[in-house]
């Protein structure tokens, strides 16, 4: 069995875009017919860039290649152009293209991603969401900034089983950063985390959200008014280069320090172990480098007594590969939803993601045990040229 074929879909993502602006998939073919599907998450380039980095490196090193031989592939595609280095671009194409290749793997042996992966360790996973604005009731991105509907919001989710919520009200980030937070910032962030408190009680965790906006001193200011409310933790809240800088965070609060969507490969990874930079790894299986190497750098975080729980925020694609990943974990965490699993992200799979009271269902089909609908893919093309997610590019004062 040989990879014959590849197609690249760029799927928009339809308002309200949740997830992302959009979505690359990759659809893999073998020369007997198995077909696996993927998805990249690479945030520097623009879809354009990103189809012609995807296609070339598929005719240098997957074209021809036994779907099995991933650990070869893996370095092959690693080391292309006189590299080994994490490259986050090169990385988020081979990661789709990993992905894929686990989704043959899993067809051509009929069994879950997740038995390749040592077996199930879990029957299903705990998940969170993002606290997203009700558009039947007019809401906005404002709510993202609005302590008082986030808390009604999030006790909205905690009716509907979640067991955790996710928000990051000290935006914006800039290009510019680290910062120091302003007062009201500051201020602000505080009052999210009482009010989401006093409206979840004890049924949910807070998961407290940043991009890396702030200097360590910054951090802390901001950490010790976190800390009377018990969030579960605290996220990137130094920028992702210098995890050893992280580290003074870390140190310096009570609450855990979590981090890792914007890292790539084993190599970043245990630099944020080895100087206790975070307790909990968010590795983001469309960038990291796959699924194969994402166990990897579980193992080493399970060395660490270090969790995991899975970034996401794009589509149900890397979703699904999030899940096999995760139920094969014996220091799983949690896993990141996109709401319920429902709107653009089921009408995207011929079968949708299963999410029943606050966990995600594991699939028993072969593979990641779901279908693109190609229909659906094709007739939502993103034809603008913006990138999947953007910072703001001035200072923030």
């Amino acid at each position: 069995m040989k990879v014959k074929d590849l197609e690249i879909f760029i799927v928009g993502n339809p308002p309200p875009g949740f997830g992302g602006r959009y979505f690359t998939f990759v659809k893999l073919t073998t020369d007997n017919g198995i077909t696996g599907i993927g998805e990249c998450y690479c945030d520097t380039f623009g879809p354009k860039a990103m189809t012609a980095m995807i296609e070339d490196t598929f005719s240098r090193y997957i074209e021809g290649m036994d779907p099995f031989h991933l650990e070869s592939m893996w370095r092959k595609v690693y080391g292309s152009g006189y590299t080994l280095r994490p490259d986050a671009s090169l990385m988020g194409v081979l990661s789709g293209i990993e992905i894929a290749l686990w989704d043959i793997k899993g067809k051509a042996v009929g069994k879950p991603v997740y038995e390749l992966l040592g077996g199930k360790v879990h029957e299903k996973l705990r998940s969170y969401t993002y606290i997203y604005p009700d558009l039947t009731k007019g809401q906005d991105d404002s709510i993202y900034w609005n302590a008082e509907q986030s808390a009604e919001r999030a006790a909205y989710y905690v009716e509907k089983g979640f067991t955790a919520v996710k928000f990051d009200p000290a935006a914006p980030y800039s290009s510019f950063d680290p910062r120091q937070p302003s007062l009201e910032s500051i201020e602000l962030c505080e009052k999210f985390v009482r009010l989401i408190r006093q409206a979840v009680g004890t049924k949910a965790d807070m998961l407290f959200g940043t991009h890396g906006q702030f200097t360590v001193s910054g951090a802390l200011r901001l950490a010790k008014k976190l800390e009377p409310y018990d969030p579960l933790w605290f996220e990137e809240p130094t920028p992702p280069e210098m995890p050893e800088e992280m580290a003074l965070v870390a140190r310096g609060t009570s609450i855990p320090v979590a981090t890792g969507e914007r890292l790539t490969t084993k190599y970043e990874f245990s630099r944020v172990l080895e100087c206790r930079a975070a307790s909990i790894i968010q590795m983001a299986l469309g960038r990291v480098g796959g699924i194969m190497e994402a166990k990897k750098i579980a193992a080493m975080a399970e060395a660490h007594y270090a969790q995991i729980a899975p970034h996401l925020y794009c589509g149900p694609v890397e979703g699904a590969a999030n899940i096999h990943f995760s139920a094969s974990l014996p220091n799983f965490l949690i896993l990141e939803s996109i709401e319920m699993w429902g709107g653009f992200h089921a009408k995207l799979l011929k079968k949708p993601i299963v999410w029943e009271n606050g966990f995600v269902l594991l699939p028993t089909e072969p593979g990641l045990g779901i279908e693109l609908n190609e229909e659906v893919a094709r007739a939502n093309p993103y034809t603008g040229t913006k990138l999947h997610l953007e910072m703001t590019n001035h200072p923030i004062l």
